[in-house]
């Protein structure tokens, strides 16, 4: 059986009839194959009750597609394979003459780890290359049945590609949406996507169909019956098709009349005439593969049967001339989905049960993968089915890395059918809790866990689960992890290096918290263990974390020697083996903070690409999001916000919640704030509302931090006040308070908002922590300088500021250099307006290169007021490219010479997410939609330079 292969999207009886009623919907997809051939992709989603014709429309599409020498590819879901992860896309991208993807390379990815986001990589590389030789057309029918992987394809890819000529031409019933289904629908409405919602046919489309079926033009009796079809293409074709067949209907002179009584319309009577008309040979035929799902082999059938092939040649035959039943590629299909339905409810659930379980084993002796059975397993094993519960776990256990949800669902139905006294219970108990964490079902598994952990593990057992939740709760919920780090380590017996793991990510995650205090402790047991057990992994991340404290302590020295040591130690161990994250990140962390941006970057850099290079995604993302920060901190706002634009995507992909939000949301604010885009900072701040309801308080203090952020920018610098009542409790103590880790450079900014508030006593309080910070690390001129440059504004100090500018000198933190040198031009403007100019051009400059529109204007205001005018400058730009930034403009001119986004990535040593962004943007700048545009004005724009 081969997993990627389904039904066909439309029989050919069916093609053979011209489509009536659908006349603006057939003009509409011409003219969206028209903008493709000029190179303008997007989405169609087709939507529609069972029956309406959505999948013939989209065969329609698809015809049209080949007959213009498009590459056109369809695939569709099946509701008993919603297992199979991204299968209805590789059902159409593995098949035909020019397979899209190579199998071998699909086997490949499915072995590496995060293999969900390698092969939506691998994917996306090749609809690139393939768009860029002709257009492409993707047909995905019956997107309620497709499982959450190939729903995210959809979604993140067809954004992602937009500028390609690629169109994707969906379909989704109306009325069966999973949360899911009604979240990816939601992205492609808010993504442009179009929408053509097929509703009831016309009368005269009604007439013209009855004509077709019929053979000649209905009367008015006729097509009052025809009616009561209610405008449904199919239950109308169903209903006419039995008039005629049943000689209910004579025409003469060329006119339809009834000639006897006429027949019931719902499609359940129709096909049960049908079968009614079928020998009990055929009719058996019908009703098992009706049991077994959308589609069947005659070996199969003939197992389930009892019979061998050759008996079922009549009988399958039969079936066939029915028009039930279509054959397509060496398989039995249903002709449509409500006819099998139909069928399959008009059996006895015991009968239905017993053939799938049946159809299930025939396929398992077949050598069917586990996930293939799946669904067949699970809805008709009973409690106690041993087979069953280890086809489940195995099929679990394969869809963990890309699909967790339904490997949850699995694992669960696993468990129903264990027996409380199965030895492997508790097993599957641990497995199922990990899968229910790991898909975003934290209240399921808390349930579970209170239900079943106490008691039925062995204290072992049991730890090894509660490391894993705790290692999945570090992604996302930090106060989560805490909880059952702790009540792992407090099982009485346990192995000393499954301790030390457990008291490591105990003290990480009260870190992440922002419990110091708790977490000095807890490090201290963690390194006592780690040392004990020899265990270097643990020792790792708790040295790691002892370089936190000792941040937060103030001891920058000391928290930079144990990062040093933490980073060689994971280094030493391999990525494979971490216990959270390269160790290094905070090591990236702490030259960011230090002011010395450039030693982030490379850092950073050095990480993303051997991250990349070992397949180790998640790792990967933590790297991108580490860079998007050094990119802001070295005054480099496009790229920063292009690089954690990115990250956010990746976050998406690889299931890892709200982990990024205190990272990647603080970049985007500051860039919004700082190229004065307002409706992006309003959004932003609508994101990191939800960080304030969170548990942990360095969550909440970074939301309200980005939050007061937002709202002194708006001109709100009360309630920016009012936002960080709970982290100004925070600013004299050894936690986090504002950004995190806390930015040095944070303090003049948080000042200036203060005394515009009024607030002077909380202005004060940053200075003087700000002064100690300072005072206890001589060796680190940005903690000086922030604090000369807080006090001067403070007390409104010339001497303070200058000094600040002088410390600053020479220092790659650019913006807060900038800062400090308008906020001296500032106050020497009030009474020395000449030898303001120079300190205010300087500034002008800095803001210039970084990009910060908001604060040129400012200082430009400024300048004017001190009686000097200064033209706009180019800086930051590409000559002939005075709307993109350097960065886009290199990825536009290598995008223009037909290079995929993976390759120019490779160029410019980016992410293929990074690039993405970068291009998207210079899209809405330059008022363009395809890469055919892109193409003809860089040609036009450089040729005149």
């Amino acid at each position: 059986m081969n997993r990627y292969t389904k039904r066909p999207l439309a029989d050919t009886g069916a093609a053979r009839a011209p489509v009536r009623g659908r006349d603006e919907e057939l003009a509409f997809l011409d003219a969206r194959l028209d903008a493709l051939a000029r190179g303008h992709g997007g989405v169609v989603c087709v939507e529609g009750a069972p029956g309406s014709g959505k999948t013939r429309l989209l065969a329609e599409g698809h015809a049209a597609a080949v007959r213009r020498g498009f590459r056109a590819f369809l695939g569709g879901a099946d509701p008993d394979e919603h297992f199979v992860p991204l299968g209805p896309l590789l059902d159409g991208l593995l098949s035909g003459v020019e397979p899209l993807l190579d199998a071998a390379k699909v086997r490949e990815l499915s072995t590496v780890p995060d293999q969900r986001f390698w092969l939506l990589q691998e994917l996306q590389d090749r609809l690139e290359r393939t768009a860029l030789d002709r257009p492409l057309l993707i047909v995905l029918d019956d997107l309620q049945w497709c499982d959450d992987l190939t729903l995210l394809a959809v979604r993140t890819l067809s954004a992602r590609l937009s500028s390609h000529a690629i169109l994707w031409l969906v379909a989704v019933r109306s009325a069966t949406r999973t949360p899911l289904v009604r979240g990816a629908l939601d992205r492609l409405r808010q993504a442009g996507a179009y929408e053509l919602r097929l509703g009831p046919l016309t009368d005269e489309a009604v007439a013209q169909i009855a004509e077709d079926v019929l053979g000649a033009a209905p009367d008015p009796e006729v097509l009052r019956v025809a009616r009561r079809a209610e405008g449904l293409p199919l239950l109308l074709v169903e209903m006419l098709g039995g008039l005629r067949d049943e000689n209910a209907v004579t025409v003469a002179d060329d006119v339809a009349r009834l000639s006897g009584e006429a027949m019931p319309v719902r499609l359940l009577s129709s096909v049960g005439r049908r079968l009614d008309l079928l020998s009990g040979p055929a009719r058996d035929v019908v009703q098992t593969a009706s049991a077994v799902g959308r589609s069947i082999t005659v070996d199969v059938l003939a197992e389930l049967l009892g019979r061998p092939a050759a008996a079922l040649i009549n009988a399958v035959r039969e079936s066939l001339d029915s028009d039930l039943l279509v054959e397509r590629d060496g398989r039995l299909h249903f002709r449509h989905d409500l006819i099998r339905e139909a069928v399959e409810a008009g059996l006895p659930v015991s009968v239905r049960r017993a053939l799938r379980r049946h159809a299930a084993d025939v396929l398992m002796e077949q050598g069917a993968p586990a996930v293939e059975t799946a669904t067949l397993l699970a809805d008709s094993a009973e409690a106690g089915d041993r087979l069953a519960v280890e086809r489940l776990r195995t099929a679990a256990a394969e869809l963990a890395a890309t699909a967790s949800a339904p490997a949850a669902e699995l694992s669960r139905r696993a468990l129903e059918l264990t027996a409380e006294e199965a030895p492997e219970r508790p097993a599957i108990v641990a497995e199922t809790i990990l899968l229910l964490w790991q898909s975003g079902q934290a209240a399921r598994a808390r349930a579970l866990g209170a239900s079943a952990l106490p008691g039925i593990l062995r204290a072992e057992d049991e730890a090894q689960v509660r490391l894993g939740l705790a290692r999945l709760s570090s992604q996302f919920d930090f106060m989560e992890a805490v909880r059952q780090a702790r009540a792992g380590a407090a099982l009485p017996g346990l192995p000393t290096p499954l301790r030390a793991q457990l008291l490591a990510l105990l003290c990480l995650n009260l870190a992440n918290i922002g419990d110091m205090e708790a977490c000095a402790h807890a490090v201290t047991e963690a390194l006592e263990a780690a040392h004990e057990a020899g265990d270097r992994t643990a020792e790792a991340t708790a040295v790691a974390v002892d370089s936190v404290v000792r941040y937060y302590r103030m001891d920058w020295g000391a928290a930079f020697r144990l990062a040093d040591r933490a980073a060689a130690l994971a280094a030493d161990l391999g990525i494979a083996h971490s216990l959270w994250v390269p160790e290094a990140l905070w090591k990236g962390f702490l030259l960011n903070a230090a002011g010395r941006a450039g030693e982030a970057l490379a850092e950073s850099e050095a990480g993303v690409r051997d991250t990349r290079r070992q397949g180790q995604a998640a790792a990967m993302l933590l790297w991108l999001m580490n860079r998007s920060r050094a990119l802001l901190d070295a005054g480099r706002l496009a790229d920063a916000r292009a690089e954690a634009e990115a990250a956010s995507a990746m976050v998406d992909e690889l299931g890892m919640g709200n982990f990024a939000d205190a990272t990647l949301l603080y970049t985007l604010v500051r860039v919004a704030v700082h190229t004065n885009d307002q409706e992006a900072a309003r959004t932003y701040a609508a994101q990191a509302e939800r960080m304030l309801r969170d548990e942990a308080p360095l969550v909440r203090n970074v939301g309200s931090w980005m939050t007061a952020l937002v709202a002194d920018f708006e001109g709100r610098p009360d309630q920016a006040m009012r936002a960080l009542d709970e982290a100004v409790v925070a600013l004299p103590e050894e936690r986090p308070s504002l950004a995190s880790p806390d930015d040095p450079a944070d303090a003049p900014v948080f000042v200036r908002m203060a005394l515009r508030a009024g607030a002077h006593e909380r202005a004060a309080l940053a200075v003087s922590v700000a002064e100690r910070r300072a005072k206890l690390n001589p060796d680190f001129t940005i903690l000086a300088a922030a604090a000369a440059h807080a006090r001067g504004l403070l007390d409104n100090d010339l001497a303070q500021l200058l000094r600040a500018v002088r410390l600053y000198d020479g220092c790659p933190r650019l913006l807060a250099r900038a800062s400090a040198l308008e906020d001296a031009g500032r106050k020497l403007a009030a009474t020395r307006a000449s030898e303001a100019v120079p300190y205010l051009d300087t500034a002008l400059a800095l803001y210039t290169e970084a990009g910060a529109e908001r604060d040129v204007a400012r200082v430009r205001r400024r300048l004017r007021a001190a009686g000097v005018r200064r033209r706009t400058t180019s800086a930051g730009t590409v000559k002939g490219w005075p709307e993109l930034t350097v960065s886009e403009v290199g990825v536009v001119r290598l995008v223009a010479q037909g290079l995929t986004n993976r390759q120019v990535a490779e160029r410019l040593s980016l992410s293929p997410h990074t690039v993405s962004s970068h291009l998207r943007r210079a899209f809405t700048k330059l008022d363009i939609t395809s890469r055919v545009e892109l193409a003809g004005l860089v040609e036009a724009r450089d040729d005149g330079e």
